[in-house]
C-alpha cells in the first residue's frame, strides 16, 4: 500500500446560498516514484532515498529501526542516506513533513540486480523454452520484479515519474518478463536465501552508444557531431532534422561507392540490374546475399500521369533494415535508420513529372536481415487525392560495398535502439541512484560490424553505470555473444567472433566482472535462442564467484607457447577438461601472418590442449572463430571453453 496523510484535507466554502465541502487535491508524494511497495533495498551497504517536497522542507525518512532528515534544496529535491541494512524484512519505509507522509509497504532487503541490453536480454520468459511450466511454476514473494517500460527521450526528464511498478513474482508478473534476467535471479533466490529484487530494462536491436549517458560519451570522445545534433533536435525536431540530413548525406557521398557513381541519379542505366523481391530480407530472397551486410541500392521506375505528379505525394516504402537514403529523379526525399521503422517521406513539389520517374534507395545493412523487408502491398505512392500507385513489384538491385570496406556510418541519435543516449535518458536516469547490486548485460548483436570501436564501448558503460549507481563496486556479468549463423566449412574472418573475444578481454581486464558464455546454446537459424535458463544460470554461477564462492567457470587460457612438441594451449592447473562427441577437441585454428587460418588436430593433456602441427610461421591460435561454430571442448559443470584469440608467446 502507498499512503498520503494531509494535514488539512477539506475546506468549507459558500456557493448560491448553500454550503459545499469540497476536498483538496492529494499531496504530491514525497518518495520517488522509484520506491514503491514490495521494492527491494540493497542490502550490505548505505542506502539512497531521494523524492521530492517543498523548498527547504525537512523530510524524516526511516525504514525498520533507523531513522535519518533531509532538507529540500531550492528545487524542492531531497537526498538522504539511510544506513547499512542487513536482508530482511518486510519493512514500511516512510517519508514525513509538517505537512505529510508518505508510507511504502512490504519493503525488503535483499540484493538487487539490473538485466539489460537487447532482445536476447528482453527475451519473455513466455518465449523462453518449457515457457508454460515455467510460469506456472513462479511463486517467490521474496522474488521480486521491476520491468521498465519501453522510453527513448532526446535528453533525460527533469520531473520523476514512474517507469515500472515492483511485483512479487506469480505467473501473471513473471510472464512478460526478461527470461534471462528471471532464471539468473531465481539461482541466486535459491543459492543465497536473500530476498532478490530484478530490475529489467532492455530494447530489442538496441545499439550500447543508446544505453550510455551524454557525460560519458562526451568523455570517450567521436560522437560530438551526433550530440550536437541530438540537442538541437531536443530544441527543436525540424532543426536537428536538417542538421543530420547534412552528415548523413555527407557520409553517403564519401563513402559509398553507388553515390559515388550516380547510382541515385537517372542517368544511369540499370538495364543490367538483377530483379529483388519486393519483400523479405535478402539474405532469404536473393542468391549470392546469404551473409551479406554493407550497402546495396535498390531502383524501380514508375510512369506517371500529369494530373499526378502535379499533386503532393508522399513515398510509402515500409521498413528498411538498417538505414536509408532515398531519392526520386535525382532529389533526395529522406533517410532513416531502425530496422523495424516504416518509412514514409513526403516529396516536395516539383520533384515528380509527368512520364517516367526513378525511385532509387540505398540500403546500409549493419547486422542480420537487410533490405526493404516490409510486405510489398505497403510500398507505394500515395497522391493528395488518395489515389495510389504500387511500388509492389519491378525491383532491381546491385551490391555497392560490403560493410568491412566501409567507415562506421551515422546513426540518428534521436531513434530510440539506434540512437545516441536516448536509451540512457529514458530508462536508465529514471532509476537515479538505485541501491543494486549488479548489473546483467546481453547485448553486442547490434554492434558486431563495429568491434573494435566497442572495445572503448563497453568498459565506459561499465565505469557510467557504477557512477550513475554510485557503486564503485558494482558486480557485472556479460553473456558472450551465442552461436548464430551460418556454419563454416573452413577458417574464417568473423565479426561476431571479433566481438566475442571484445568481450572476453575486456571483462578479463575488470576484476568485478564476469562472463557468461553462451557458444553452444544459441541457434544458428535463430537470432534468439529460446534456452535461457541456461544463460541464468550461468549468469548466476559467474554472480557467485564474484562474491568469493568457489564456483565452475568457463575455461580459457592462461598462456599459449611454442614447445619442442608444438604449441600449448594452457588452462588454469588443474582445470578439468572434456571433449564431448568425439576423441579430441575441434575447432582450433593455427593462423599465419595476414590471418592465413587453417584448422588443425588438437590433443588434450591433462589441464592442455597441445597442437602438434605448428608451423614457424604461425603466430597465434583461435579457438571457435566464426559466427555459428561447432564447439566440443568443455569444462567442470558442463561449462563450454571460452572462443578465443590469442598471439603465440
Amino acid at each position: 500500500m502507498r499512503s498520503f496523510l494531509l494535514s488539512a484535507v477539506a475546506a468549507t466554502v459558500l456557493a448560491t446560498g448553500s454550503a459545499q465541502a469540497q476536498v483538496s487535491a492529494p499531496a504530491a508524494p514525497l518518495l520517488d516514484p522509484m520506491f514503491q511497495d514490495h521494492a527491494v533495498l540493497q542490502r550490505g551497504r548505505p542506502i539512497a532515498v531521494w523524492g521530492q517536497a517543498a523548498p527547504g522542507a525537512v523530510v524524516s525518512v526511516g525504514v525498520s529501526q533507523a531513522q535519518v532528515q533531509a532538507t529540500a534544496g531550492a528545487d524542492g529535491v531531497w537526498r538522504a542516506t539511510l544506513p547499512t541494512l542487513t536482508a530482511g524484512g518486510p519493512y514500511v519505509l516512510t517519508a514525513q513533513t509538517s505537512g505529510a507522509t508518505q508510507t511504502v509497504s512490504d519493503v525488503m532487503v535483499g540484493d538487487v540486480w539490473l538485466c539489460s541490453g537487447q532482445s536476447n536480454m528482453e527475451f519473455a520468459v513466455r518465449q523462453a523454452t518449457n515457457a508454460e511450466t515455467e510460469i506456472g511454476a513462479a511463486n517467490d514473494p521474496n522474488l521480486r520484479l521491476f520491468l521498465v517500460g519501453r522510453s527513448s527521450l532526446p535528453a533525460p526528464s527533469s520531473a520523476p515519474h514512474s517507469v515500472g511498478q515492483w511485483r512479487t513474482t506469480d505467473p501473471a508478473s513473471v510472464r512478460d518478463f526478461s527470461a534471462a534476467c528471471y532464471f539468473m535471479g531465481r539461482d541466486l533466490r535459491r543459492s543465497e536465501n536473500v530476498p532478490v529484487g530484478l530490475i529489467a530494462a532492455s530494447w530489442g536491436g538496441s545499439i550500447i552508444e543508446d544505453w550510455l549517458s551524454r557525460d560519458a560519451l562526451t568523455k570517450l570522445g567521436g560522437h560530438d557531431q551526433a550530440l550536437e545534433a541530438l540537442d538541437a533536435y531536443a530544441r527543436d525536431p525540424s532543426q536537428g532534422d536538417a542538421i543530420w540530413r547534412q552528415i548523413t548525406q555527407a557520409w553517403w557521398s564519401a563513402n559509398d561507392p553507388g553515390t559515388k557513381q550516380g547510382w541515385n541519379l537517372p542517368r544511369t542505366v540499370d538495364a543490367d540490374w538483377s530483379s529483388i523481391p519486393a519483400e523479405g530480407f535478402w539474405e532469404s530472397t536473393v542468391s549470392g546475399l546469404a551473409t551479406f551486410d554493407g550497402v546495396v541500392w535498390l531502383r524501380k521506375s514508375v510512369v506517371l500521369t500529369a494530373a499526378q505528379a502535379r499533386q503532393a505525394a508522399r513515398i510509402e516504402l515500409g521498413p528498411v533494415d538498417d538505414a536509408d537514403v532515398t531519392w526520386i529523379n535525382g532529389k533526395y526525399v529522406g533517410g532513416q535508420q531502425g530496422w523495424d521503422t516504416p518509412r514514409t517521406y513526403a516529396i516536395p513539389a516539383g520533384t515528380l513529372k509527368s512520364g517516367r520517374n526513378l525511385i532509387a534507395v540505398g540500403v546500409l545493412d549493419t547486422n542480420g536481415g537487410g533490405g526493404a523487408w516490409g510486405p510489398a502491398a505497403n510500398k507505394r505512392l500515395v497522391f493528395a487525392d488518395g489515389s495510389t500507385v504500387a511500388l509492389s513489384s519491378g525491383w532491381r538491385h546491385r551490391v555497392a560495398a560490403p560493410l568491412g570496406d566501409l567507415p562506421n556510418p551515422p546513426r540518428t541519435p534521436w531513434i530510440g535502439g539506434s540512437g545516441t543516449t536516448t536509451l540512457y535518458n529514458g530508462m536508465i536516469a529514471p532509476l537515479g541512484a538505485y541501491g543494486v547490486k549488479g548489473m546483467a548485460w546481453y547485448q553486442g548483436e547490434s554492434n558486431v560490424g563495429d568491434y573494435v570501436g566497442y572495445r572503448r564501448l563497453l568498459p565506459a558503460l561499465f565505469a557510467d553505470w557504477r557512477s550513475q549507481f554510485q557503486n564503485p563496486d558494482m558486480r557485472i556479468l556479460v553473456v558472450q555473444l551465442a552461436n548464430f549463423g551460418p556454419a563454416a566449412g573452413q577458417p574464417t574472418n568473423s565479426y561476431w567472433a571479433a566481438l566475442r573475444e571484445t568481450q572476453r578481454t575486456v571483462v578479463n581486464a575488470d576484476r568485478l566482472a564476469g562472463l557468461a558464455v553462451a557458444i553452444d546454446i544459441g541457434d544458428r537459424y535463430d537470432i534468439h535462442p529460446t534456452n535461457k535458463l541456461e544463460v541464468g544460470r550461468r549468469l548466476a554461477l559467474e554472480a557467485r564467484r564474484l562474491d568469493g564462492a568457489v564456483q565452475p567457470l568457463s575455461p580459457q587460457p592462461v598462456s599459449v607457447e611454442r614447445d619442442a612438441d608444438g604449441v600449448h594451449v594452457r588452462y588454469a592447473p588443474g582445470t578439468a577438461l572434456t571433449a564431448y562427441g568425439f576423441n579430441r577437441p575441434i575447432g582450433f585454428e593455427l593462423c599465419g601472418a595476414g590471418d592465413v587460418c587453417r584448422f588443425v588436430d588438437a590433443t588434450l593433456a591433462g589441464d592442455q590442449v597441445v597442437l602438434a602441427s605448428a608451423q614457424p610461421t604461425d603466430v597465434k591460435v583461435r579457438l571457435c572463430w566464426a559466427d555459428s561454430p561447432v564447439c566440443n571442448l568443455y569444462g567442470p559443470a558442463g561449462l563450454p571453453a571460452v572462443p578465443f584469440e590469442a598471439t603465440i608467446r
